[in-house]
């Protein structure tokens, strides 16, 4: 039955189906709302998070430790942020292979992974493992990605890795070595997903020429991915360095982000390894964990149409106060790129990022903007301050940016999330690993159910 057939007899006229969904939709609305207050009085962390941005200890891993706090006697004071990588802080891991003149990620995620740091041997060993792996049939890629495009990539992405189950004898196997195996097959193949199924979508949808490269052996991630996104295979060596970058930052955050958990949460059922990364790449998905920095570029494009005279600290303000009082660019009252959960006084990677970033728009001419980029991340916190309780620091978190480095890659805004999963991919894998090896109960949360009991009424007398 189609929606315009579906009518539904009410005692006064016939509704449509557009007003019966409606109706449905206000119900189901209504009948769902919580009581704001009943979170406090039953003191139930909402989000799983303190009023402090502290989060509730859900579990215990050794993969990932994100910091933005530190005890001082029964409280807890801002410090400037760290993120470490199996006890490895990002500073020291970044400084490490980029005073070699090296790439990182695929290092990176051999530390993530295995909890050590590989020697020469064992890291050419683990690049060329990838590299074997880094290939798709021809009919998998016309079949599962090309013939299917979709409006969205990350689900493209979702959709292939459930398809990469249909090539797995063994996809059922939660044995470590089964997922290991299928974990690195996961890392290799993901940026072939998303590159492919941005060209299926700006084929369909944008009637742009779909070119076609197939990855490069000699070639990490981060070139591949330059390689097959441009239309010539052409980037430069600094171009290479600041998306390697981008990947090493967005590898790992800790068991406690949305997706990770997601990957424990999938993981302790027993499901398999594809069902649980395309759970995650859901996660990721959403705006308020790895589409922010589509958002916060949309955003940054608003203020310079908004503010003619980008040294004017005072009309950056003011278009920022209208953000926040739901007047200006999406009426939603966030300023995108500023705050997060953990990191108060500062976020690490956007430390790290901001130094690339500028190295890369004084190369690409973009010093403007990078300039205005600064002005806005220095005024946000104090424009914040003023219209809402900070009950703890605000800063500018890493998709404040990582989505403005992307552009000056020429990536397309719809692979900027699809790129954030290609590298969040090592830490999904490292914790769906970690929990299969510690053969962990099923995670299972209780809620409180606060409805109030009542009689079951016959049909006739409702």
């Amino acid at each position: 039955m189609t929606r315009e057939d579906a009518r539904v007899e009410n005692t006064s006229h016939r509704e449509s189906a557009d007003e019966t969904f409606e109706r449905w939709s206000q119900m189901a609305c209504e009948s769902s709302i919580v009581d704001a207050d009943l979170y406090g009085r039953y003191d139930v962390k909402r989000g799983l998070r303190h009023v402090s941005g502290k989060g509730v200890l859900a579990g215990l891993t050794q993969i990932g430790d994100v910091v933005g706090s530190a005890a001082e006697g029964e409280e807890y004071v801002p410090i400037p942020g760290q993120l470490v990588y199996r006890g490895i802080e990002i500073n020291e891991l970044v400084n490490g292979f980029a005073s070699e003149g090296r790439l990182g990620y695929e290092e990176t995620a051999y530390l993530v992974l295995f909890g050590q740091l590989p020697s020469y041997k064992e890291l050419r060993l683990f690049e060329n493992q990838l590299a074997l792996m880094r290939v798709l049939p021809r009919h998998f890629i016309h079949d599962a990605v090309l013939r299917m495009p979709s409006r969205d990539v990350m689900n493209a992405m979702a959709r292939g890795v459930l398809a990469l189950y249909t090539r797995d004898d063994s996809a059922d196997d939660i044995s470590i070595p089964e997922v290991l195996r299928q974990s690195l097959q996961i890392i290799a193949t993901l940026p072939l997903l998303a590159v492919y199924a941005y060209q299926a979508y700006a084929d369909q949808f944008l009637h742009e020429s779909l070119v076609i490269h197939r990855p490069d052996p000699e070639l990490g991630t981060a070139e591949n991915i330059l390689h097959m996104l441009r239309a010539n295979s052409r980037y430069t060596a600094l171009e290479a360095r600041v998306l390697d970058l981008a990947l090493v930052l967005h590898a790992e955050h800790g068991g406690g982000n949305n997706s990770s958990f997601t990957a424990h949460v999938v993981s302790s059922t027993g499901t398999d390894t594809y069902a649980t990364i395309a759970a995650s790449l859901g996660s990721l998905k959403g705006p308020k964990h790895g589409g922010a920095n589509i958002k916060m570029v949309k955003m940054f494009d608003d203020l310079r149409e908004e503010v003619g005279d980008w040294n004017d600290d005072e009309a950056i303000e003011s278009y920022l106060l209208r953000v926040l009082n739901k007047e200006a660019f999406d009426k939603s009252g966030l300023i995108y790129g500023m705050g997060h959960p953990v990191y108060s006084v500062s976020d690490p990677r956007t430390i790290i990022l901001r130094e690339y970033a500028r190295e890369l728009a004084e190369a690409k001419g973009f010093g403007d903007e990078y300039r205005l980029l600064t002005k806005v991340e220095e005024i946000a916190p104090s424009a914040i301050a003023k219209q809402r309780t900070v009950y703890k620091g605000v800063s500018a978190n890493v998709d404040f940016y990582s989505g403005y480095v992307y552009r000056m890659l020429d990536i397309p805004e719809e692979l900027y999330t699809p790129l954030f999963a290609c590298s969040r991919s090592v830490g999904w894998c490292a914790h769906r690993i970690e929990e299969l090896a510690n053969r962990g109960k099923i995670i299972r949360p209780a809620y409180k159910s606060v409805a109030d009991r009542r009689d079951y009424l016959p049909l006739e007398e409702r």
